[in-house]
């Protein structure tokens, strides 16, 4: 079946599915492979659940005139995805980077949906199936879609953006992030700015943080939209206040305080602002937007529990996050710290280097208590006494039943794969 023929019946469905736990009544269900399921022996169950047609690539499946026969599921669902965006026509923002991606994208969405219908990547889907699903999310009502892109290999970003078509992108930063797949911080720098080598062939729009020497650089010869703190060649002048904890920055002569901490979610807001001026949001509106944002699902959260405060920053880490992480929890009010770092994930060869580094950088703070969890952290040195170490967290669960904390700020930081949101069990 052509791609046209399957978007007529694609518009007459009510959503995308690839989960049959989640199917509704008029779904199109794509029947997806993993390395452990194969979706199409799902294809029957999702029809008598409600789907109005099911996508199947493996013709002993093709049991029903609701079946839809196709050579690769995956691929069909990302050539209809790159068909619906041409089909509505729908300014696309696009969003990648190291650090910062899911809170920056939520930023920007709280900001343009003050005056515009948008749509967003949900969560982080920002993967190959994740943006097709976000772009297929999209109607004819849809007046700006955001759209996050992630990658840990070169030639990804470059892939997503030839399905997604961005009229504009930005990159939150160049960071120590998916060392292993991209061979090092050359590498993740190339792949990450794969969205400029679009954008700029595309003769589409740049925004840039003017306080990057790097997207600077990079997009010189680029139209470009340039934000930042007060000096020469911006378009928009964004200034910092101060992060005591929440970060404040100004505006056009607007204050506006936010509801995210570390002085490092600057740039994520002032980018947000940024671009609700660029789409000529009202400045109260931005403000509006900014200020009512509260962080979720494990990004810098603030917790209080009794007498302690927690930040829980568990969704994610790497080597530079890791770092701005601690250097702000440093700042943290006078009380007693201790930070709970986990190991960080897809370094490679790099992995014993950055976790001593961050062991380093951690006992060289004010911070009274650092424990470290994981097989990387556990082989790092230290002559600290007071660091702690465990290799598994079943070890460290021993340890939490016998401390009880009392007025004690604490920090949580780890790869998703550490789950160590489990500590707050004992707090």
């Amino acid at each position: 079946m052509k791609i046209e023929q399957l978007h007529k019946l694609f518009i007459q469905c009510n959503s995308v599915c690839t989960d049959t736990r989640k199917i509704k009544k008029n779904d199109l269900f794509f029947a997806l492979k993993g390395e452990n399921f194969n979706g199409n022996t799902y294809a029957e169950q999702a029809l008598k659940k409600g789907a109005k047609y099911a996508v199947v690539d493996e013709a002993s499946f093709n049991t029903s005139s609701k079946t839809i026969l196709v050579e690769n599921v995956l691929e069909t669902l990302q050539n209809l995805a790159s068909y619906h965006r041409t089909y509505l026509n729908v300014p696309i923002i696009a969003l990648t980077g190291s650090n910062g991606k899911t809170t920056t994208k939520e930023l920007i969405n709280a900001t343009l949906s003050q005056k515009y219908k948008t749509v967003a990547t949900i969560g982080n889907l920002n993967n190959h199936i994740g943006v097709p699903l976000t772009l297929l999310s999209m109607s004819k009502d849809t007046e700006i879609g955001i759209v996050e892109m992630g990658a840990n290999h070169l030639k990804e970003i470059e892939f997503l953006c030839h399905i997604a078509k961005p009229d504009y992108g930005y990159i939150t930063n160049f960071g120590k992030a998916h060392l292993e797949g991209f061979g090092g911080i050359e590498g993740v720098i190339k792949g990450k700015s794969e969205m400029f080598d679009f954008l700029i062939n595309n003769d589409k729009t740049i925004f840039v943080n003017g306080n990057d020497s790097i997207q600077i650089e990079k997009t010189k010869h680029a139209n470009r939209f340039v934000f930042g703190e007060n000096h020469l060649g911006l378009d928009i002048i964004i200034n910092f206040i101060e992060a005591e904890p929440f970060v404040k920055s100004e505006y056009n002569k607007l204050e506006i305080e936010s509801q995210l901490i570390g002085d490092y979610n600057f740039n994520n807001i002032a980018a947000a602002i940024a671009i609700g001026h660029y789409f000529k949001v009202e400045d109260r509106d931005i403000k509006t937007a900014i200020e009512n944002y509260t962080p979720t699902n494990n990004r810098s959260q603030i917790i209080q529990r009794s007498s302690n405060t927690i930040i829980l920053d568990a969704y994610n880490a790497n080597p530079t996050s890791m770092r701005a992480a601690l250097l702000n929890f440093e700042k943290q009010p006078n009380t007693k710290k201790i930070a709970f770092l986990g190991d960080m994930f897809e370094l490679g060869k790099d992995a014993e280097k950055e976790h001593q580094n961050i062991t380093d950088l951690a006992t060289s703070l004010n911070i009274e208590d650092v424990v470290l969890i994981g097989e990387n952290f556990f082989k790092t040195e230290t002559a600290l006494s007071s660091t702690k170490r465990f290799k598994y967290f079943d070890d460290l669960k021993d340890w939490l039943n016998g401390c009880n904390l009392e007025n004690t700020s604490v920090l949580i930081k780890a790869s998703r794969g550490m789950a160590l949101e489990r500590i707050l069990e004992f707090i």
